[in-house]
């Protein structure tokens, strides 16, 4: 059971979050425990959240925090896809089309994901590259949000020094405390980071109780939308094909320095919490389906690349 477990943490923890939403909030016996259970369980993952990147950060060193060529070019690709998707949006008069589009183009401008340098690490890739781009990404997504998404939408009520403080906020309380606290601790107490970076898998099952929770949450969002027919189908799967480009892109934008790994989850794995509030803030509400499905399908994505290590020793490309 606990090497299915280690081999399958990932599906395990999409399937656990799944089934514990639909018992408690369908089967009337269980829905008062329900109702206190999901609010705490919300109340909690920010504090894991927080306990995790602590432990990964705990495992840099100083040196190694330098921005690479690789950054850059993955910043572009993104604000060049999300440029070509607000361009699609205003040429489109259908209006479930142009709510399809909204939903891709929250998937391709979300930055990206601040747990993204666990599964990082357990694929064998760089935590320092990859938090370094996430803190990038995140200073990149607080400028274009407001330059985009008045032309998504003309009512968004949203300016520019809003928006950047707002992402700025959560980068900081997010990534650069946590960031600064394991770099202290380094110094100040080593025996107790040096335990911490023996418990190798210690963050990425304290991520895998995160997912379960989001997994949960990204359930009962999709079953509350009032989006029917064709376009919640598109809602639903455009993300897959959305995730896998974007895994691709930033594997193939990586690989000639050597950091295919760091650069595919860069790029593909996405801090979809964000861009649900967003969208749900500033563009059409019913969009939101689409970043709640993209965070299913990268969590496939990754549990199919932590299946492929673990039975072929690394990944190939």
């Amino acid at each position: 059971m606990i090497r299915f477990f280690k081999r399958f943490s990932l599906p395990v923890s999409l399937f656990v979050g799944v089934v514990a939403y639909l018992l408690f909030s369908r089967i009337e016996q269980l829905q008062p425990i329900g109702n206190v259970a999901g609010p705490l369980c919300l109340d909690v993952m920010p504090v894991i959240l927080f306990t995790i990147l602590y432990v990964t950060f705990c495992k840099i060193q100083i040196k190694e925090l330098r921005p690479r060529v690789w950054h850059f070019k993955l910043q572009g690709i993104r604000i060049a896809l999300s440029a070509l998707f607000v361009w699609l949006i205003t040429l489109t008069t259908d209006a479930d089309m142009k709510l399809i589009l909204e939903g891709v183009f929250i998937c391709i401008i979300c930055p990206t994901a601040a747990a993204a340098p666990v599964v990082t690490e357990k694929l064998g890739g760089s935590i320092a590259s990859l938090t370094i781009y996430t803190i990038i990404a995140n200073v990149v997504t607080s400028v274009i949000i407001p330059l985009f998404f008045p032309m998504v939408e003309k009512e968004a009520d949203i300016t520019f020094l809003s928006a950047m403080l707002m992402v700025l906020r959560n980068v900081t309380v997010v990534l650069v405390v946590p960031l600064a606290l394991a770099l202290t601790s380094r110094k100040i107490i080593p025996a107790f980071t040096d335990w911490l970076r023996s418990k190798r898998d210690l963050a990425f099952y304290l991520w895998c109780i995160n997912l379960a929770i989001v997994s949960g949450v990204t359930v009962r969002n999709i079953l509350a939308s009032t989006v029917s027919g064709m376009t919640l189908v598109w809602l639903l799967l455009l993300p897959l094909a959305v995730c896998v480009s974007l895994f691709a892109i930033g594997k193939a934008v990586g690989r000639p320095y050597g950091e295919s790994i760091s650069a595919g989850q860069a790029l593909g794995q996405k801090n979809t919490v964000v861009g649900i509030w967003l969208t749900i803030s500033f563009l059409n509400p019913l969009a939101a389906v689409a970043p709640g499905a993209y965070v299913l399908w990268q969590n496939m994505v990754n549990a199919w690349q932590l299946w492929y290590k673990e039975k072929y020793g690394k990944l190939k490309w």
